[in-house]
């Protein structure tokens, strides 16, 4: 009986690296604005991207194309400090709800459709982002109010379902930036253990632990084994109350920006022997990428097992029908 000793990947992933200090012109580098450009402006005396966001504008992004797609099976980081100066809701007539201002990934054509709505009663496929949501309320007439408290955030939302977003609830990361003062912010997300993890520091000291969010778990997500997001760019986003009851004013600054999306060539890894005893591997295969099931004895050299198959951006399943009756060591080359 054939016996798996072990099984390993063996590939070349791709990264994207975005360092930004803001000392010269960033739209000189390969950034660029789209929607309302007079919501960003380049401070070169202070190094700092100057921005406001205003729902009553257009959807707006200063935004940075990272060259390919990136899922839920990938990693993302960003990290920045953020100098709020003012933030309010309500101050469009019957808008009272307070509406996200965005740091984070989202995809090119989704975020520029006019169908684009970043609110809970809109559609906004493919986002994987911070968010902070200022003080706000719902007005349900009759002297009922709903009051509604500041809230630091990751947010995904699915690119296959737009309704399904994580997390569901919004309870366990009630939190307030403080205004006129500098706070680093780190966003991230592991596409292995679909974790995302949010961190708030000023001068390297922790100001508020928030926890964790599981993007496959069912307590504090909506996501399905079935949905994902797909995200092409970075940007600092501007959201429109078009159409909403949700708003948004603020002014701030960012600098000292760090964006990193690694893509993994291979997820969700697993094997065993089907129910004919061939060894049998499935994981999560990308477009654009080639799969080879390869197997040695004895680790001097390497054979192909399987067919080269180009991956779908799905799960893709190799087999060994062939084996040897001894001992074998399997692995996955992506290309």
């Amino acid at each position: 009986m054939l016996a798996l000793a072990g099984l390993s990947v063996v590939s070349a992933s791709r990264a994207v690296t975005i360092v930004e200090d803001f000392s010269t012109d960033p739209l000189s580098k390969g950034w660029q604005v789209w929607g309302a450009t007079d919501l960003f402006t380049w401070n070169s005396a202070h190094r700092n991207l100057e921005v406001t966001w205003d729902s009553s504008r257009p959807n707006s992004y200063f935004y940075y194309p990272l060259g390919a797609q990136f899922t839920r099976h990938d990693d993302l980081s960003l990290e920045f400090d953020l100098r709020l100066s003012d933030i309010v809701s309500g101050l469009e007539q019957g808008k009272t709800a307070p509406l996200e201002i965005g740091f984070g990934f989202l995809d090119f054509a989704g975020a520029t459709s006019p169908d684009f709505v970043r609110s809970a009663w809109g559609g906004a496929p493919n986002v994987a982002e911070f968010d902070y949501y200022p003080a706000g309320y719902f007005d349900f007439g009759g002297g009922y109010i709903y009051d509604i408290v500041p809230t630091t955030t990751p947010s995904f939302i699915s690119g296959v379902n737009s309704k399904h977003y994580a997390p569901a609830a919004l309870d366990d990361y009630e939190y307030e930036l403080p205004t006129n003062q500098v706070v680093h912010l780190r966003f991230t997300y592991n596409g292995l253990s679909q974790t995302a993890t949010l961190a708030v520091t000023t001068n390297g000291t922790p100001l508020e632990t928030l926890p964790a969010l599981v993007l496959n778990s069912p307590t504090n997500s909506q996501f399905t084994a079935a949905d994902d997001f797909r995200v092409n760019m970075f940007a600092i986003s501007s959201f429109s109350s078009a159409d909403d009851v949700y708003s948004v004013l603020a002014h701030g600054t960012v600098s000292n920006l760090v964006v990193t999306a690694s893509l993994r060539p291979i997820g969700q890894l697993s094997g065993g022997f089907d129910a004919n005893g061939f060894w049998t591997t499935q994981f999560f295969a990308r477009s654009n990428w080639v799969y080879t099931l390869e197997r040695t004895s004895d680790f001097g050299s390497w054979t192909n097992a399987s067919a080269t198959l180009r991956g779908t951006e799905d799960t893709m399943t190799l087999q060994d029908t062939n084996a040897p009756q001894a001992q074998a060591f399997y692995r996955v080359r992506a290309q």
